[in-house]
């Protein structure tokens, strides 16, 4: 078996695997984001029902492991009588996971807003949506940029987390092909190279647009 498995036929393989990772991350951060943005205008409500209920929901994802959120809802489903692919287990454990967690980030960075800017929005009898559309969402994105792009790494990351649940992501193609062909330092060191290759560019791409972000507000840009 070993003889079988040259370079090309592991890295090919590893290929196949960081597709699949890069489509459930893409998944999860794309859905989890547009629920995360539900969530988020939940949290910041002004109905006291609507924000514990969201808190409930943040703290539930945030205070128990992916691993065991996964098991639950491949497994669990299962025992309802419901055959679910892992392929769509793992894309809604990490959707629910992911916008979470991107709700609570981004709730931080419109509270980090001065309450200047809401009163001085307010004097100008904008309603709320209009304050969130001109006034604070514009200044909090600049801040929420480092933080959004930095969890999306750890997206990608967790993704190795459904190798539990039979999702045939890169992790779990590097552990199959570690046991056919008995070279787990190569395998495994690409695996490692796959996830630095997927994750480095998405840490430059936010640099790069925190530096757009400070030009186009430095004095005289306009």
């Amino acid at each position: 078996m070993m003889n079988e498995f040259t370079l090309w036929d592991i890295i090919r393989n590893l290929g196949t695997g960081a597709a699949w990772t890069i489509g459930l991350s893409l998944t999860a951060f794309v859905l989890g984001g547009i629920a995360g943005l539900l969530v988020l205008a939940a949290r910041i409500s002004h109905k006291p029902w609507l924000r514990k209920s969201m808190r409930g929901y943040i703290e539930l994802f945030q205070g128990t492991p992916l691993l065991l959120q996964l098991f639950l809802i491949f497994f669990g489903i299962a025992l309802l009588g419901i055959d679910v692919p892992p392929w769509l287990a793992a894309a809604l454990g990490l959707t629910l996971f992911t916008s979470a967690y991107l709700a609570e980030i981004w709730r931080g960075c419109v509270e980090a807003i001065p309450k200047g800017q809401w009163e001085a929005s307010a004097s100008l009898a904008m309603t709320w949506v209009e304050q969130m559309r001109y006034v604070v969402l514009p200044q909090a994105l600049r801040i929420a940029v480092a933080p959004t792009v930095g969890f999306s790494v750890q997206v990608v990351k967790g993704t190795a987390v459904t190798s539990i649940i039979g999702f045939a992501e890169l992790t779990k193609t590097g552990s199959m092909l570690s046991n056919a062909t008995f070279k787990p330092f190569l395998v495994y060191g690409l695996v490692a190279l796959g996830y630095f290759i997927l994750c480095y560019p998405l840490s430059l791409y936010a640099a790069s647009l925190e530096r757009k972000f400070h030009h186009a507000n430095a004095p005289g840009s306009h």
